[in-house]
């Protein structure tokens, strides 16, 4: 009896660090360290319940509390946040522009994500310098084109059960204050209605995040974001395996809830420390929402990340109600991962050590030591950030998230940026120059303009926004000052696009480039105060480049004068010019194309190319390369695949080789996610015609800006092969989670070799990794690994999870 009482005590003692309550009534709570490795990694899952898209996923079971040591000492909870005063103000709505003409609508897409609820107001950024608006005729106001096809959303599958927990240990647990104080219940709507953004507690991988829509009291709408360690949002297939199901499962359960039916809904089993920090992070949009935040409480207990714009620092700042209680300094890697304090070089050490206290003395005001400017900057930055976080009244007059515009046009094309705020910075930006066809240039820009690129990207991030006042002379990069200043310009307006409360109109004043997805022709369309005033209309000529205007025909010109008159007269309702229907019809899609690239309101797709796949067999697959403006196609290239995923060109199917150019007049007359949906097969060609379809829904699936369904993986089969294209591997998705694997070898041609020609250790690694998962996370579906009992099979295997690795990439989402 004595050695069972020793025992048992021994065992409380030793667990008690890796399990405790956070007694915080608002929130339904648990931290368990068991169940947080669970998310690093998990085994295969079970099997899931057989899909049932319109059903909602029955909540999981929740776990179990760890019994309570009687022998640790309860951590010390931290005082409960009280308010702070001043809600946000309300939204306002932008005035709609009369049109001329109501254009045709696109075709209405399938029910997806709501779009996220016009911010609150604040002053306009001041502009950089706008090129005068010539008109060429009476201005004509502007017609609205049609929308942009919202994301159509993809059957849901079944909700998946958890994957099986690895009972591995995490550090040691440190006791964290108390989340947000349970709100009161009162009957009337005490919640601003708008969008809000906020994070969860710091972690050394990332943290969680919540994008909310609040109305009337209840989640209208919600994004669940998880980041890297620079706090922006990642692939779900780049987080641990037990989060890939938990985005779906956790936003089913959260939308439509109030506060307190937010806090009670219980974590999904195998994520639990990712649920709980979209909890929180939605229990702190609730809290930043309230039209009277609670008295002499100004920040949210608990400790908060924060990254400088550059990425050079991390810091992690601990807060009560009312004040900094503890700051953590960390140098970031080139790769964006904060390095921990036993791998800091001395160097980084010794500025970690300076930085620290300064820090915590003196937050954001801290002064640089001599000879570290540079890193106090960033670290200030940083440490800026997470305050921002950590604050309830975060009085930031942008909302996060990602952006893109454009610069001012020219004949010769116009810039581009996307980019990515946080807290009213710029904390991520990339930079396109496009020709007079409106595609990405990339390396075959200008070679000054390439040059450019890097340098203008490092100025605007350590700027953290847009240069204001720019002055081409100082803010532009010697030689390439246009492109410079429309990548400034390009940025400014990504910004005035994310402001809380929209500024007055629904275009930007300038000059805008629009090109149909046929390129016949260019237009530069000048805007001031939302009516065109004036129309330059180019035609491309059979070498796909523009036909300067003192090249054209009589006959060219004369087209180009009616184009210009009807379309300043009716806008994108212009009337065909007899013979000329073709002209027409690309002249309304050229002026629809620049009123969305003019537009103030940020589309529900990316610009740019986008790579995917249909479902591959053991011939190969077929891939679609689709090139996306204001979520139209405007350009995609087709290709059957073979095993070795090499196009197979005229090797290919004669069915096949004839059906690719038809495919591709097909999808660009269709224009549309939903219009390639909707195309009939080719004949002869079925399968692949299909496979290709799939694998443009596939592309829109890629360039969505919120995912209207939030999973690692496309469901389907998928290719890849190793690097020296010797073994391929097939790998099935079920679920959103790869589920079967099949392994082939291939010859130097890129054809299956026989199973009777294989080697004893080829057949030994494809038997293990053909192993059956049972619809169940595969074992080799995860962070996949060499293995084998000798050199011989770990050299197969090694190649085998290079394939393995590919056709995860190729069905990611």
């Amino acid at each position: 009896m004595k050695k069972l009482i020793s025992l048992t005590v021994s065992a409380v003692m030793l667990l008690s660090p890796f399990a405790f309550t956070i007694n915080a009534p608002a929130l339904n709570l648990q931290i368990d360290a068991v169940s947080a490795a669970s998310e690093e990694q998990p085994p295969a899952t079970p099997k899931p319940a057989p899909p049932k898209p319109a059903a909602t996923p029955k909540a999981t079971a929740k776990p179990k509390a760890t019994a309570k040591p009687k022998a640790t000492a309860k951590p010390k909870a931290t005082a409960k946040p009280k308010a702070t005063a001043k809600p946000k103000a309300a939204p306002k709505a932008t005035a709609k522009l009369k049109a001329t003409a109501k254009p045709k609508a696109t075709a209405k897409p399938k029910a997806t994500a709501k779009p996220k609820a016009a911010p609150k107001a604040t002053a306009k950024p001041k502009a950089t310098t706008k090129p005068s608006a010539k008109a060429t005729a009476k201005p004509a106001a502007t017609a609205k084109p049609a929308a942009t096809a919202k994301p159509a959303a993809t059957a849901k599958p079944a909700a998946t059960a958890k994957p099986a927990a690895a009972p591995k240990a995490t550090a040691k647990a440190t006791a964290g204050p108390k989340a947000t104080a349970k709100p009161a219940n009162v009957s009337a709507n005490v919640y601003l209605d708008g969008v809000y953004v906020a994070y969860g507690n710091a972690n050394t991988k990332g943290t969680e995040g919540a994008k909310v829509t609040i109305k009337n009291g209840k989640v209208a709408d919600i994004e669940l974001l998880r980041t890297s360690p620079k706090i922006i949002d990642r692939d779900a297939r780049n987080n641990y395996s037990g989060v890939w199901v938990a985005y779906e499962l956790m936003k089913e359960r959260l939308l439509n809830k109030t506060r307190q039916g937010a806090a009670n809904v219980d974590a999904v089993s195998g994520a639990s420390r990712t649920s709980n920090g979209w909890k929180l992070s939605v229990d702190r949009a609730f809290e930043r929402s309230l039209k009277v935040k609670p008295k002499d409480t100004v920040y949210f207990a608990g400790e908060h990340m924060g990254v400088d714009p550059e990425g050079k620092y991390a810091v992690f700042a601990t807060y009560d109600a009312t004040k900094l209680t503890g700051v953590k300094v960390y140098p970031l890697s080139g790769t964006g991962d904060i390095i921990e304090e036993k791998a800091f070089t001395p160097a980084q050490a010794a500025a970690v050590a300076v930085i620290t206290p300064a820090l915590l003395a003196k937050g954001a005001a801290a002064q640089p030591t001599a000879g570290l400017e540079a890193d106090f900057k960033a670290a200030v930055n940083a440490f800026w950030d997470a305050e921002e976080n950590a604050l309830i009244n975060n009085t930031s007059k942008y909302v996060d998230g990602f952006y893109s515009s454009y610069g001012t046009a020219r004949s010769v094309g116009t810039e581009r940026a996307d980019i990515i705020i946080r807290n009213g910075k710029l904390v991520d930006v990339k930079l396109y120059r496009l020709g007079s066809n409106l595609l990405d240039r990339g390396t075959t820009a200008y070679a000054k303009v390439v040059e450019a690129n890097a340098p203008m990207t490092a100025k605007l991030l350590a700027n953290g926004s847009y240069i204001a006042n720019y002055d081409e002379k100082v803010d532009g990069i010697s030689g390439a000052t246009e492109s410079s200043h429309g990548w400034n310009q390009a940025v400014e307006r990504a910004f005035e696009k994310a402001l809380e409360v929209p500024t007055k109109g629904q275009y930007f004043d300038g000059k805008f480039a629009g090109v149909d997805n046929q390129s016949k022709l260019m237009l530069l369309v000048d805007i001031a105060s939302d009516k065109v005033t004036g129309i330059t209309v180019s035609l491309f000529g059979d070498d796909k480049k523009l036909i300067a205007a003192d090249k054209l025909t009589a006959e060219q010109k004369d087209l180009v004068a009616q184009l210009t008159a009807g379309l300043l007269d009716k806008g994108v309702q212009a009337a065909d010019i007899a013979g000329h229907e073709d002209h027409s019809s690309a002249a309304r899609a050229a002026l629809a194309d620049a009123l969305a690239n003019a537009s103030k309101q940020q589309g529900a797709y990316k610009d740019g190319t986008f790579i995917a796949y249909g479902n591959a067999y053991d011939k190969g697959t077929n891939q679609a390369k689709v090139t996306l403006r204001n979520g139209k196609i405007v350009d995609v290239a087709l290709y059957r695949l073979g095993m070795n995923m090499v196009d197979r060109g005229e090797a290919a199917y004669a069915e096949v080789i004839k059906a690719l150019p038809q495919l591709t007049s097909k999808f660009l007359a269709a224009g549309t996610r939903e219009g390639v949906q909707e195309m009939d097969a080719v004949s002869g060609a079925t399968s692949s015609s299909n496979a290709l379809k799939a694998a443009v829904d596939r592309a829109y699936g890629k360039a969505e800006v919120a995912e209207a369904y939030k999973a690692a993986y496309f469901n389907g089969t998928f290719i890849g092969v190793s690097a020296d294209k010797s073994v391929n591997v097939m790998v099935t998705v079920k679920y959103n989670v790869p589920v079967k694997m099949l392994v082939y070898y291939l010859d130097e041609k890129g054809n299956v070799r026989p199973y009777d020609k294989l080697s004893n250790d080829e057949k030994a690694v494809k038997s293990e990794i053909e192993l059956p998962s049972y619809d169940s996370l595969h074992k080799y579906g995860y962070r996949p690994a060499a293995f084998g009992a000798n050199d011989a099979q770990k050299a197969i295997s090694a190649k085998a999870v290079e394939a393995i690795k590919a056709a995860l990439e190729s069905a990611g989402k």
